[in-house]
């Protein structure tokens, strides 16, 4: 499995990464393998500013289907038009298909994410 290092992590398996005051979401590597052959993706939340820990959508695949949490405070500026007309991206290359783009809002929150290595330990528990 793969952990990029230049990412951030949550417990609840989404990626980050950020870029100025901006971020870059997704899953990762270990929660699109659990999930399965993903076949929808639904983020009704476009335009709001979403609390770090709160839900931003859902994700279906033919296994189950996930709610989707915000691993820092900020507002949803754009989803990924990619993921619209081809979800399965998100399992062909999950590192690399974000789900959304985010305006930051709160600074400090990126102090409570993990590590690439911190990540990796917790799910290799």
């Amino acid at each position: 499995m793969i952990f990029p290092q230049k990412l951030f992590y949550t417990k609840d398996h989404e990626w980050i990464s950020f870029e100025n005051q901006y971020a870059l979401v997704g899953v990762t590597d270990f929660a699109q393998k659990e999930l399965g052959d993903i076949v929808y993706l639904n983020i009704p939340s476009i335009n709001k500013i979403i609390l770090k820990e709160g839900f931003f959508g859902m994700v279906e695949a033919v296994k189950t289907v996930s709610d989707l949490f915000m691993p820092v405070t900020g507002k949803i500026i754009e989803v990924n038009p990619i993921i619209d007309k081809a979800p399965e991206m998100i399992n062909q290359e999950p590192y690399s298909t974000w789900m959304i783009k985010v305006l930051l809002t709160s600074v400090n929150d990126k102090q409570s994410l993990l590590t690439a290595d911190e990540y990796k330990v917790l799910i290799c528990k």
